[in-house]
């Protein structure tokens, strides 16, 4: 059993060696909450939520109804189920899901997340890319990593920007869904003009029958 007390908020969670980081909370997780304000207004999605410690939190500060908490491991839901209990948050919405795979909700304010920076990087693109689009405009994507160059490349092409934090040797990164750049508008209109270019050839076309 862990105790912890994270933005004063004091939680107990309870672990199994399969999960990750199952004697202490991971220190970046605890890096990525110390740069990260719950506000009352927020859809939060923890994603990969392991045992709990960021949706738990988030549900204590905001609400359970504005948190959904989701991971690819049945040992980590289980807990988490449990943790839920535990800390007095049994309505916040627990699912078993791949990534997004599950997750049909398009308007979170924050999506939050602790990758397996060890392995490839295909699941954070996905985390990225697809994160992108369940963001609202404004809202923001989190997520800690050991890594630097290829998580601030990515989702510098995807959103635009990103903000680093270094701390404890962790990099956190916060990347928000902003409107769009002049780069973006300026393919969008070319694209519209090619389009209105194919409409007039086709008109030609037709008055030349």
């Amino acid at each position: 059993m862990i105790s912890a007390r994270i933005k004063d908020v004091d939680m107990v969670f309870e672990t199994v060696p399969s999960v990750f980081s199952p004697h202490s909370i991971d220190t970046g997780t605890l890096a990525m909450l110390s740069v990260v304000d719950f506000l009352p207004h927020d859809k939060v999605l923890d994603l990969g939520c392991g045992y709990g410690v960021v949706g738990i939190l988030a549900g204590k500060l905001i609400g359970e109804e504005n948190v959904i908490m989701c991971d690819v491991s049945e040992q980590a839901i289980e807990c988490t189920n449990k943790n839920l209990n535990l800390n007095n948050v049994p309505n916040i919405r627990i699912r078993l899901s791949d990534g997004y795979k599950d997750i049909e909700e398009t308007n979170f304010t924050l999506i939050l997340s602790n990758p397996p920076y060890h392995a490839d990087f295909s699941v954070p693109k996905h985390f990225i890319e697809v994160g992108f689009k369940k963001l609202i405009l404004g809202g923001k994507l989190v997520m800690v990593t050991k890594r630097l160059d290829w998580y601030k490349n990515k989702l510098t092409s995807v959103f635009g920007g990103v903000k680093i934090y270094e701390i404890n040797g962790y990099y956190v990164f916060v990347a928000e869904k902003r409107k769009k750049t002049m780069k973006e508008k300026e393919k969008t209109t070319n694209n519209i003009s090619k389009k209105l270019q194919r409409k007039q050839q086709r008109y030609k076309v037709n008055r030349q029958k």
